[in-house]
C-alpha cells in the first residue's frame, strides 16, 4: 500500500428502489455511510472524498467526525456516472492510484481495501478490482489515467467496463462473493440482518 492514494466514497444515491437512504442503514449502531468512509480512512489515504447527492443534509451529519472532503453531485439524479466525474474533477492532479468504494456494500470489511490496495501495487495495469460474477466492479482501485476517462461517462456507467478493456492477468481481482450483496429491496435488507450485516433495529 502507499500512503498516497487518494480514496472515493460514493454515497450520492437515491435509494429509489429501496425507499429510504441505503446510505442511512446501520450495522453495530454505525451508519453504512460512516461505517464505508471510516473503513476507507482507515487505509491512510493522502485525501478521502465522499460523493453526496441526495439525502444530502443527513449525510453530512453522519459524517461529522470523519476527515474528509464532501464533493456535492447536484446531477445525482442521472446516475453513478456523474458521481465518478464529480469525483475524478475534484481530484485533478493527483498522480498516484485512488480506491474508489461505495457505501452499500454491507459486508465490507477494511481487510477488503487493504487487499486491494496491495494487489493493485503488484498489478502490471496498476490496478485492482473485486469480482462481481463475470464483471470487475468496487471496491477496486484505478490509475490516474483510468479515473480520467470517468470525465466520458453517463448515466449508471461506473469504470467497470473500462476494467473490463485490460487483461485478465494485469488487473489484481479481490473474489469476494459476499461484495455482491445488493441492498435494492426490503427482502435484501432482512437478508442482510439474518446474516449479520446489518441491525435488527433499522431507522424508518
Amino acid at each position: 500500500m502507499t500512503a498516497s492514494h487518494a480514496a472515493i466514497v460514493l454515497a450520492a444515491g437515491g435509494s429509489r428502489r429501496l425507499g429510504r437512504p441505503k446510505q442511512l442503514l446501520r450495522r453495530a449502531d454505525e451508519t453504512l455511510l460512516h461505517r464505508a468512509a471510516r473503513l476507507a480512512s482507515g487505509t491512510n489515504p493522502q485525501r478521502l472524498l465522499v460523493v453526496l447527492g441526495a439525502h444530502r443534509d443527513a449525510c453530512e451529519l453522519a459524517l461529522a467526525d470523519i476527515a474528509c472532503e464532501i464533493v456535492i453531485n447536484e446531477d445525482w439524479q442521472s446516475g453513478m456516472a456523474s458521481s465518478l466525474r464529480a469525483a475524478a474533477a475534484a481530484l485533478v492532479g493527483h498522480r498516484a492510484p485512488t480506491l474508489i468504494l461505495a457505501c452499500d456494500q454491507s459486508a465490507l470489511e477494511i481487510t477488503h481495501l487493504q487487499q486491494l490496495l496491495t494487489g493493485a501495487a503488484s498489478a502490471s495495469s496498476g490496478c485492482a478490482a473485486t469480482s462481481h460474477a463475470d464483471k470487475r466492479g468496487v471496491p477496486a482501485v484505478v490509475t490516474p489515467s483510468l479515473l480520467a476517462e470517468a470525465a466520458r461517462l453517463q448515466a449508471d456507467h461506473g469504470l467497470g467496463g473500462r476494467l473490463r478493456l485490460l487483461p485478465d492477468d494485469a488487473v489484481w481481482t479481490l473474489r469476494a462473493p459476499d461484495l455482491e450483496f445488493d441492498l435494492d429491496t426490503e427482502a435484501d435488507v432482512e437478508s442482510a440482518i439474518a446474516r449479520g450485516w446489518l441491525d435488527a433495529d433499522q431507522p424508518s
